[in-house]
Formats: C-alpha cells, structure tokens, sequence
C-alpha cells in the first residue's frame, strides 16, 4: 500500500502585476521562497509574492485536478465564487 502525502494549491498575489497565480506543492512555505527568489521564470516579474489562500488535499492527483479547475475558471472568478 502506498502512503498518500497531503498535497496544497495554492493562489498567490503580486501588487506588481496586478494579478493572481495558482500552483500546486507539497509545502507551500518552500515553494513560496522559491516564487520570490527568483526560482521560476514565470513568476519573477511579480516579486514579491504573496499567499492569499491555500486548500489543502489528500495527494498530488487530486492537487491537479483542483489547480486545473481553478485555472479553467479563472483564479479571480474562482475566488469570487467562494467567498
């Protein structure tokens, strides 16, 4: 039997651009450091970074399978709709 980790999407925040970003991890406090430190070239241009949400589930498959939906919805209309 395989153990499941708990997996997180997140949805992060950058005054600079104005505009929202979604990724999934298994530690988000790590993957944050990574975003602002300039780890991932999609995202530099929006340092800093901040978390505005984070939902947690069972594993990586079910991670994606949120992340997707947010991103298909759209993040902000995503967000809208839940709160």
């Amino acid at each position: 039997m395989v153990a499941r980790m708990k997996h997180f999407v997140y949805i992060l925040w950058s005054e600079r651009l104005g505009r929202y970003y979604c990724g999934e991890s298994g530690d988000v406090e790590k993957r944050l450091t990574v975003h602002n430190n300039c780890g991932y070239k999609y995202t530099t241009k929006g340092i800093p970074w901040v978390m505005i949400r984070v939902f947690e589930v069972a594993d990586r498959s079910e991670a994606r399978l949120l992340e997707r939906k947010i991103k298909k919805r759209g993040i902000k209309r995503f967000l809208e709709a839940i709160e």
